[in-house]
């Protein structure tokens, strides 16, 4: 790695956010990106048009840690997690999602290497909203208790840490990259936005559980790349929340899909069988502002018919255009 080119791991590379950073990094003059993915929820088309180097591994995997220990990268983005919400095997995502991440975090110390991770809304449970950085840290399942415990580690690191540690807190991300979780049996972990395009578009009628007014803030791909970018120079260590700063129900979702694929649609609601669902979720930004000065430009009826747009036209993968 030269004085001007940067090298950037990605590890969960093939997955939705991963994919659509490795993409955005790509463009970066001088910038080298690595994706490492073990490919457990990650689909390799999402690849298909980058041009990086490739490595199928876990992220925590001894030579890879070795080499970021010993500085091989200029940044990394730790996206690999498992991300189905629905998995209650404890052991199993702690060691994937939080034990993987400490092993980063001690290597990233070793080399002072700026560290961004993903981390989620689902630390806030069903805390009331808005949620803010540091109140109603609630999680109603594993999941988001592993990544609150990530962020509690990380914390712990931030006072002797030679580089910056930043945490991203999505909330619900939606867009172009993720029509692979929808593709492999038993996964429907894809954003209600692309299930409920692929019900309209196979003539069924759109499901939501009852009635359809649980609200959560629901926040373009494009907006969650630009968050990611901004992190790269952020000046501080830091959790932030990444979303519209805005809830919306999921009639609204339905609402904007029925104008931007021009359908007349009757939702079928049902029971919702999940205990530990969200029903209310919203980004409190100030934090964010401040420490990535970033914040969100895409609207939930501009989102999605953008969207639906690239989805019409064919658009499987990551967005190769800027975001903007």
């Amino acid at each position: 790695m030269t004085a001007t080119q940067d090298r950037i791991l990605v590890t969960g590379g093939a997955g939705f956010i991963g994919a659509n950073i490795a993409a955005a990094l790509i463009r970066r003059p001088h910038t080298e990106v690595v994706v490492v993915d073990d490919f457990s929820s990650g689909d390799w088309r999402n690849l298909r048009p980058l041009d990086c180097e490739l490595r199928a591994a876990d992220s925590d995997d001894p030579v890879l840690l070795d080499e970021i220990a010993h500085g091989d990268f200029s940044a990394i983005y730790h996206e690999a997690a498992i991300t189905d919400t629905t998995v209650m095997d404890q052991r199993r995502m702690v060691e994937v999602n939080t034990n993987a991440f400490a092993k980063l975090l001690a290597a990233t110390a070793a080399s002072s290497t700026r560290l961004i991770y993903a981390s989620s809304a689902g630390v806030y449970g069903n805390a009331p909203a808005p949620n803010a950085i540091g109140k109603g840290e609630e999680p109603e399942n594993i999941y988001g208790f592993s990544k609150l415990a990530m962020d509690r580690i990380a914390k712990r690191w931030y006072a002797r840490h030679p580089s910056v540690i930043i945490g991203l807190r999505y909330f619900n991300v939606y867009g172009p990259g993720e029509c692979h979780k929808n593709e492999r049996e038993g996964n429907k972990t894809a954003s209600m936005m692309l299930q409920l395009y692929q019900q309209i578009r196979a003539g069924k009628q759109p499901r939501l559980f009852k009635h359809g007014e649980q609200r959560r803030d629901f926040v373009y791909i494009r907006d969650v790349v630009a968050a990611n970018l901004a992190a790269l120079v952020a000046p501080r260590s830091g959790v932030c929340n990444v979303g519209s700063g805005r809830s919306r129900c999921f009639n609204d979702v339905v609402a904007a899909l029925r104008v931007s694929m021009k359908v007349e649609l009757e939702v079928e609601y049902f029971d919702n069988p999940f205990a530990f669902y969200q029903n209310h979720t919203e980004a409190d930004l100030g934090h964010t502002r401040s420490l990535l000065q970033w914040q969100p430009k895409w609207e939930l009826e501009e989102g999605i018919a953008d969207y639906i747009a690239w989805l019409d036209a064919g658009g499987r993968g990551p967005s190769l255009e800027e975001a903007s």
